[in-house]
């Protein structure tokens, strides 16, 4: 059954509705990569695959144009898998169902994965439209963009021959992208004692929930609650009040998302029970007073539960609570140079017991600036570090330098006005993206990166607007007959 038939352009819904049914989570990207390269074989489109899993198909130059410059049409295969706890959705086996709401696509109760299907769809209209006329067109897929960027980060140069690239990961209509932060993580293990619960003790099970969540690069700058830090708060409160003592702490989930949820369980004398409950009410008013209309659906709750077999030791609690109240979480510094951009950020993204004796803590940061980066990293690092924890940094990716000049930015200036009759803007973007992997890799690369509008993307609330589905699509094929040939300049 077909939910986006009557959609436009049809080829592009028609192939993301396909995209839908194909799981594809970051590092399990073999059923996509399998049906790309089907695709390939079924419309005689040479193509090939790399080492780590990276796909390239080729649509060949018309003869008429067979002298205009290669261009690279850039999109990643994987997808963030987030859903609601109540959902039964199993990402390994399921499709996406996606249903059309007041203009916007959407998904039930899971993330859409219009990030970045939508680009991954756009790509396969493109080789199939017949009535294209272009030069060569090479589509490249790469793998685990969302988890870690190791399909960009081990690509090599001679896997394709174009040196300008468009890449379709962006998720504002109207807005073209020419930079991109670079990001990195900062790890953190804290080992502790486990010690038996106290004889008589209860049990209180905890959640923050209904937070909007978001992509910590896109949408970090907007406020919205990160629950690890909710939830935080309101363990050290029970913590200092009444001596509750923590057994189980589990909050976000992927570390390029905002955390939207967080659940713990704490062990307290029975003679706190009216009080804690009274406390955990009042901070869900005091906690819903402090974000208003920002989050109208935060909710935070408390239910008695099964007494677990131990509990953490006391000094390890409070060094641990200690940091995450410490710990950095949303903008750092915002840019100097370009208004409205975030220069330097840092995201809690989640708190998971691993095992009875050790929590993980996964954090994230971003920045414009190299330094800044691994400047907020060692924040991080000595907030944890004075805890006692082991912090580990990856190597992170870097960032992508704007290029005011640049010639696929000239052509892409020009189709919009010609198209929509108003200048686009032209902005760097905190998020990170590929083109600074590929960047770094070829310094001469020609880069840009637009997109339709998607909204709450890496959350069950992500949707795509249809409208400038639409808007994409056009300035797409303008700037693919727009692009000049290989030894001229003339923007056509």
């Amino acid at each position: 059954m077909s939910y986006l038939n009557n959609l436009s352009p049809e080829p592009i819904w028609t192939y993301f509705e396909e995209i839908c049914n194909i799981p594809r989570l970051s590092k399990n990207e073999g059923k996509i990569r399998k049906y790309l390269l089907e695709f390939a074989a079924r419309h005689n489109l040479e193509s090939k695959e790399d080492e780590v899993g990276n796909i390239l198909i080729v649509k060949p130059a018309s003869e008429e144009f067979r002298n205009r410059k290669t261009i690279v049409l850039q999109s990643h295969m994987d997808m963030v898998g987030e859903k609601n706890a109540d959902n039964p959705h199993d990402w390994s086996v399921d499709p996406i169902t996606p249903s059309i709401n007041n203009g916007w696509v959407v998904a039930r109760g899971t993330t859409l994965g219009a990030d970045d299907g939508i680009g991954i769809a756009a790509q396969l209209a493109i080789l199939t439209d017949k009535n294209l006329r272009s030069g060569r067109i090479e589509c490249l897929f790469t793998v685990d963009e969302e988890s870690g960027m190791t399909g960009a980060i081990n690509l090599r140069r001679d896997f394709f021959n174009g040196a300008t690239l468009i890449n379709l990961d962006s998720e504002d209509e109207g807005i073209l992208f020419i930079g991109c932060a670079g990001g990195m993580d900062t790890l953190i293990t804290m080992n502790f004692s486990p010690e038996s619960v106290p004889a008589g003790y209860e049990s209180f099970d905890l959640s923050v929930t209904g937070l909007h969540g978001g992509h910590s690069g896109d949408e970090i700058h907007k406020g919205y609650g990160n629950s690890v830090k909710i939830m935080t708060r309101l363990l050290s409160s029970l913590s200092s009040q009444y001596d509750a003592i923590l057994s189980r702490f589990d909050g976000g989930n992927l570390r390029n998302a905002i955390p939207r949820e967080a659940f713990a369980t704490v062990c307290a004398s029975p003679m706190f029970s009216i009080e804690i409950n009274r406390s955990v009410a009042e901070f869900h008013k005091t906690i819903r007073d402090e974000f208003g209309p920002l989050e109208p659906d935060l909710k935070v709750a408390m239910r008695k539960g099964l007494v677990p077999s131990t509990v953490m030791d006391r000094e390890s609690q409070k060094k641990l609570l200690s940091a995450l109240t410490a710990c950095p979480h949303g903008v750092v510094t915002w840019s100097k140079e370009m208004e409205n951009l975030v220069e330097t950020s840092s995201n809690l993204a989640s708190v998971k017991f691993i095992d009875s004796e050790a929590v993980r803590i996964i954090t994230t940061q971003r920045s414009s600036i190299e330094s800044a980066k691994h400047d907020i990293s060692s924040t991080v690092e000595a907030c944890f570090k004075l805890a006692g924890a082991d912090v580990q940094m990856t190597d992170g990716y870097p960032g992508w330098k704007p290029n005011i000049t640049s010639e696929i930015l000239q052509i892409t200036k020009a189709s919009y006005k010609k198209l929509f009759g108003r200048d686009p803007q032209v902005r760097a973007i905190h998020a990170g993206l590929e083109c600074g992997l590929i960047y770094e890799k070829d310094r001469n690369m020609d880069m840009i990166s637009f997109g339709p509008t998607i909204r709450g993307a890496h959350t069950p609330e992500e949707m795509i607007s249809i409208e400038t589905v639409n808007m994409f699509w056009e300035l797409l094929l303008d700037v693919i007959a727009s692009i000049p040939e290989e030894h001229g300049s003339t923007v056509r």
